[in-house]
C-alpha cells in the first residue's frame, strides 16, 4: 500500500529545513527524492540506495538535512550536513 508522506508542514518552522531532502516512496513504483515543502519529486529511482545516494549528495551541497523515509511514510533515518539545529553532546 502507498502512503502520501507530507513532508512540508512538521518542518517548515525549522530554518535547516527550506533545505531538506527526503527520500519517499514515489507514486509508480521505485523511490522519489523530494524537497521540503515541494509537492513534486527532485527525480526517481528504482531502488532506495540510489535515491539515498542522490539525496544525500544534495543534502551536502546544500547544506541541509536528509531524511530517508520508509515504505510507510515514516521517517527511517535523518542526518545533518550543515549547522546542526540539535548537534550531539559531548
Amino acid at each position: 500500500m502507498l502512503t502520501y508522506v507530507n513532508i512540508g508542514a512538521a518542518e517548515s518552522k525549522n530554518a535547516m529545513a527550506k533545505k531538506g531532502q527526503h527520500v519517499v516512496p514515489a507514486i509508480r513504483g521505485g523511490w522519489a527524492v523530494r524537497r521540503t515543502g515541494s509537492a513534486r519529486a527532485s527525480k526517481t529511482f528504482p531502488t532506495q540506495d540510489a535515491a539515498i545516494a542522490y539525496a544525500r549528495d544534495k543534502a551536502r551541497q546544500e547544506h541541509g538535512e536528509l531524511y530517508i523515509h520508509r515504505a510507510d511514510g515514516t521517517i527511517r533515518d535523518r542526518n545533518s550536513y550543515g549547522n546542526d539545529p540539535h548537534p550531539p553532546k559531548g
